[in-house]
């Protein structure tokens, strides 16, 4: 077995953890202004119905996100070993819901629906491109 070497940054990640999900807080913000942004949109494209479902995907997005990060950076507390199969194993859990709230929901007809389907898009786009910003930014500055 090989164990990471030993550094500075080997020493702060063992005396913090929170490093872990020290993003989340930046992550969900941006992703509340998006939940915000993408109900006006929806709103002006499909109505009340537009503004619930693209509010929704968004949203969907962001729990399923936290979640993952939750679930990995747990994993990675109690040993690094346990980040790809438990990784593996939420995203699977994720796709299978995913699957299930938009099967369910195209079976509906309901007006929402194209509204929610763009909510997730923009919740993952807007999600990657501010977590892709925190770690080239923050994190590289080592805050």
């Amino acid at each position: 077995m090989t164990e990471p070497a030993a550094g500075p940054a080997a020493t702060t990640a063992a005396d913090d953890g929170r490093w872990r999900i020290r993003h989340l807080p930046v992550l969900i913000g941006v992703s509340g202004v998006l939940v915000v942004l993408a109900a006006i949109a929806g709103g002006l494209v499909a109505g009340v119905h537009g503004a619930i479902g693209a509010a929704t995907g968004v949203s969907l997005v962001t729990v399923g996100y936290v979640l993952s990060t939750l679930v990995v950076a747990w994993a990675d507390s109690v040993h690094p070993r346990l980040v790809l199969p438990f990784g593996l194993g939420v995203y699977g859990a994720k796709i299978v819901l995913f699957g299930a709230v938009t099967i369910a929901l195209a079976a509906q007809d309901w007006a929402g629906f194209r509204p929610f389907l763009m909510g997730i898009a923009v919740g993952a786009v807007g999600w990657t491109g501010a977590h892709i910003w925190w770690i080239s930014t923050v994190h590289a500055r080592g805050r």
